[in-house]
């Protein structure tokens, strides 16, 4: 790593915590814990959603190989493929409305793309997770 020139060995402590401390805070945003992913949902929900969809819990999941998520409505459980860990936040926020949808509208009718479609970046979104099944050469599903 390389140090502004000229730095006294404190302002240098300093300079290297000050990174440290981004890149931690970076990683996090990219890779948010399971309470991270249910704080999202919730604010999700309330902003395209009327806070109707109220999950039980959001949980990173690592055996969906064919699922970007999945939920049982019955239970307001909301599982996240790992795989999607390290993708763009909004990629993670369409998958996560997807699912919160499905605690209202279990198939996937007319009412059901319309209400997920009031996220902004859906149709981005969707384009991202095809070309990113094709590149991999596996059909994907939410």
């Amino acid at each position: 790593m390389l140090l502004p020139a000229g730095l006294s060995s404190t302002d240098e402590e300093q300079w290297v915590r000050r990174m440290l401390d981004r890149l931690a805070a970076k990683e996090q945003r990219r890779r948010p814990s399971d309470d991270d992913l249910f704080e999202r949902a919730s604010e999700l929900s309330a902003r395209y959603l009327d806070g109707r969809a109220k999950p039980s819990s959001v949980r990173w999941v690592d055996n969906q190989q064919h699922r970007w998520g999945s939920c049982t409505p019955d239970h307001g459980t909301i599982r996240i493929s790992t795989r999607l860990r390290g993708m763009p936040s909004w990629v993670v926020d369409y998958v996560i409305m997807h699912e919160l949808v499905h605690l209202l509208v279990p198939s996937h009718g007319p009412r059901f793309w319309a209400l997920v479609d009031h996220y902004p970046k859906a149709e981005r979104a969707r384009g991202f997770l095809e070309g990113f099944s094709m590149a991999a050469g596996v059909a994907e599903e939410c």
